[in-house]
């Protein structure tokens, strides 16, 4: 499979992103120049199906989260749910594997401040 596609069943899914260095240049709330989206980032968000679910994760300390919910609402970025001061470290999805055989973990890992995933074929 190219690098440039992720195969995925038809099944609503669970997205889980980070939020700084992932979707939002990285630290760019504690600058003067505050939250700006990476390139790219708004359009893939926009094109997850409607039945599928976004929860976004951030380090970021609860003093910022209504400055943080502001950026996001007035950027359009939709999500169900965001979660705040969660730890600095690796992210870790545990997932079972259904009995037919579909892996209903995947896992991206993205070079900072630079917004890419590849595209979803749906199969199944």
């Amino acid at each position: 499979m190219p690098k440039n596609e992720l195969i995925l069943s038809t099944l609503a899914k669970t997205w889980i992103f980070d939020l700084d260095g992932t979707t939002v240049k990285h630290n760019g709330y504690k600058t003067g120049g505050g939250d700006s989206l990476l390139p790219g980032a708004k359009e893939y968000l926009d094109g997850i199906p409607a039945e599928d679910k976004v929860v976004i994760v951030t380090s970021r300390k609860p003093e910022y989260k209504e400055e943080t919910l502001k950026f996001l609402k007035e950027a359009g970025i939709r999500y169900d749910h965001i979660l705040f001061d969660m730890p600095m470290g690796e992210r870790i999805l545990v997932n079972d594997r259904k009995p037919s055989g579909l892996d209903m973990a995947v896992a991206l890992n993205v070079d900072r401040d630079r917004f890419f995933l590849p595209k979803i074929i749906r199969k199944g």
